[in-house]
């Protein structure tokens, strides 16, 4: 797809949206001409902006007179510290998370990176490639070139570090001890903002890493507040001022001038609003607030669906939506500032998105780009570990919908004391059941110990498909709570191109592919787009009591020389715990077809299948009539979880695959794979039966 086109289809998909972007351009120009002009946040214009007469009056000013009820205030340190207490380990666990920021040690996507305590960070390298982005004017910075990813040292200087070295301060009982946290949180601060200059090199290159940063480095300021290292001129006087250089910066920079804004926006007002609801008195604290109030009360609506699934079309950033959301109504409430009703009752259905799609162990489907974003660096997460969010909405509601289920720490944290009691006062609310999110495009079906989630709707961010994968009516298995039959992942973005492109091909996932063409035109040069072409919808979703059925369709090969329309069938029969598949071909002409069942492992082998299984199969309505003589057993050898049968006269086999859990980390594994030559109208037909 060559530049003309890809703009035509955009124009297609949003005709307003190129409009505004436009102004949003010009917008933003004009911003940035004013931020060039603009004074320098020095002491001068700090002491003038808090009234101090000078530095040692700053820090009572700025840290001794909070007047917020935001999370991080010392005046809730009682309550988290008690509702950490009622949590078995949070304490413990926490412990281990700050020694970890005071070694300096950072998990970098799998990759492990310790600096040691009080030795300086190389900020700009990335581990894997041995690359240093140089410290230079970000206007002259080649970002994304092949070999290097910019995200591993962005993992370090959104300074999650800097809030972890605040949590061991909270729950220090020596003096000794938090004297060490609140030195380390000094040195590693004044180290970064020494190393990475504002405007220069790779930590100023993205508005959303520099908003996060300075979210995170107001909060941890806010917890230690009350620490002599802290308040000492020497150190406050140039935080202070590089917390108004970062949101100036923000502000002039903001991630608006797509066709669709997506998540980065919203990044870039929670980190205005975290900022100026803590410190007020910053210079352009007060326009700034507003103008991400208003922002974030527009997106939540452009943002997030009625129904609760985040526009992004993926699962993984819709848990990266949450946080933002939820940190930014956090902030707002702890500081009076109403979001108002609309925002809230759309955050509250995130929540329950998310209780519908996880499964009992609290793992949630990888459908989509997964680039293993968080924004609450209170505890460490798996990177498909989903369900925390789930106790956290209700605790922070106390909504009987999301009770039942585990207390996080994170709840422990943000919600305190009234936390712990709200959640422990709710009622178990009923186990979830099969749903339908058509906006979202994410159907479930649950029952027999199996979570199945199937792809099929509209690419995301309004059609232009960001995050989006080739993955329609692609599905994922989770049996007794782990991951059987998985969307292969994300791999990485800008480092390898070519393994970008291969996990968002149709081939990755979980479906039929026709004459090994893709179901939208994937352009190799943007990795960051993949417009509407498949027009995937629900036909009809049935559930019952005994079985679920859905039907799905998509019309991504009706642009082949001889078109072809294909419809997927999946029944969820609990009775004889089974899924079966039914891929209809509707069209013309003699196509080359292969369906693909991709595993988390290579775990996996060819058998002839127990009679047992196959008269299980067998009873499945609308199941195969015949089966090939194997089959394919999923799982470890002597405890498997479940087996493939297909129709007879497909080719069956296993092919070597691979599977990434997380971002920048891809392992081997196995693909179960169905060939055969169709002609439509014809139908192909499959069985999961669940051990």
């Amino acid at each position: 797809m060559g530049t003309l086109d890809y703009y035509a289809a955009i124009a297609r998909l949003a005709p307003a949206g190129l409009a505004r972007s436009a102004v949003r351009r010009v917008q933003g120009v004009a911003r940035q001409a004013l931020y060039r002009r603009r004074e320098r946040a020095d002491e001068v214009q700090l002491l003038q902006a808090f009234g101090a007469t000078g530095a040692d009056e700053l820090a009572d000013l700025a840290l001794g007179q909070r007047s917020s009820r935001i999370w991080c205030e010392i005046s809730h340190r009682a309550s988290v510290l008690e509702a950490l207490a009622a949590l078995p380990g949070a304490t413990e666990r926490a412990r281990a998370h700050a020694h970890a920021a005071l070694r300096q040690e950072w998990d970098l996507f799998g990759t492990r990176l310790s600096f040691g305590e009080g030795r300086p960070v190389d900020w700009s390298l990335d581990p894997i490639s041995g690359h240093r982005y140089p410290v230079e004017p970000v206007e002259r910075m080649p970002l994304h070139s092949t070999g290097k990813d910019p995200k591993y040292p962005w993992v370090m200087g959104r300074l999650d570090s800097a809030v972890a070295l605040a949590q061991g301060y909270w729950i220090s009982t020596t003096r000794e001890e938090r004297s060490r946290f609140a030195t380390a949180f000094v040195a590693q601060t004044l180290d970064f903002l020494q190393a990475n200059p504002v405007g220069m090199g790779v930590h100023w290159t993205c508005a959303m890493e520099i908003a996060l940063r300075a979210a995170n480095l107001a909060q941890a300021l806010a917890m230690f507040s009350d620490a002599p290292q802290v308040r000492r001129p020497e150190f406050l006087v140039p935080v202070l001022g590089a917390l108004a250089e970062h949101t100036a910066w923000v502000e002039a920079h903001l991630e608006d001038k797509g066709a669709v804004p997506n998540n980065h926006l919203v990044s870039n007002y929670v980190g205005l609003l975290v900022v100026g609801l803590l410190f007020p008195e910053l210079p352009g604290a007060p326009q700034q607030v507003a103008l991400a109030v208003g922002g974030l009360r527009e997106q939540m609506v452009a943002q997030v669906h009625l129904e609760g699934t985040s526009f992004e079309g993926s699962i993984p950033y819709h848990r990266l939506s949450v946080e933002l959301f939820a940190l930014a109504y956090l902030a707002a409430r702890g500081a009076g500032v109403p979001l108002g009703p609309a925002y809230e009752s759309r955050l509250r259905r995130m929540f329950h998105a998310m209780r519908a799609w996880c499964s009992e162990q609290g793992l949630a489907p990888q459908i989509g780009d997964n680039d293993s974003g968080r924004v609450f660096p209170l505890c460490e997460r798996e990177d498909n570990a989903h369900g925390y969010l789930v106790g956290l909405g209700a605790a922070l509601f106390g909504d009987a919908g999301l009770g039942g289920g585990e207390l996080p720490d994170e709840a422990a944290w943000l919600l305190g004391r009234a936390g712990v009691e709200r959640f422990r006062a709710l009622p178990v609310a009923p186990a979830p059941v099969s749903v339908s999110f058509p906006e979202g495009g994410f159907h479930i079906l649950r029952g027999a110990g199996a979570v199945i989630t199937v792809c099929a709707g509209k690419q995301g961010q309004g059609g232009v498909g960001g995050h989006s994968h080739n993955d329609k009516l692609s599905f994922e298995l989770h049996l007794d709570g782990r991951p059987v039959i998985v969307d292969p992942g994300t791999g990485t973005y800008t480092r390898d191109p070519a393994t970008r492109n291969w996990f968002r091909g149709t081939s990755a996932h979980n479906t039929v592919q026709v004459d090994g063409a893709e179901q939208s035109t994937v352009d190799p040069a943007r990795l960051f787009a993949l417009p509407e072409e498949a027009r995937a919808r629900v036909v009809a979703f049935l559930p019952g009591g005994t079985v679920d059925r859905l039907l799905v369709r998509h019309d991504g090969y009706r642009m082949l020389p001889a078109p072809v329309g294909i419809e997927r069938t999946f029944r969820l029969d609990r009775f004889e715990r089974a899924l079966s598949g039914r891929d209809r071909f509707i069209g013309m002409g003699r196509h080359d077809v292969v369906g693909r069942f991709h595993l988390p492992d290579e775990q996996a082998r060819m058998v002839a299948p127990d009679v047992q299984v196959l008269a299980r199969a067998c009873r499945v309505a609308e199941g195969p009539v015949e089966f090939e003589s194997l089959a394919v057993e999923l799982g470890p050898q002597g405890a498997p979880h479940a087996w493939v049968v297909v129709e007879k006269g497909l080719a069956l086999k296993l092919a070597p695959s691979r599977y990434s859990p997380g971002y920048g980390r891809v392992v081997s594994a196995l693909a179960v794979e169905f060939r055969g030559q169709v002609t439509p109208p014809v139908w192909l037909r499959w069985v999961v039966v669940f051990r």
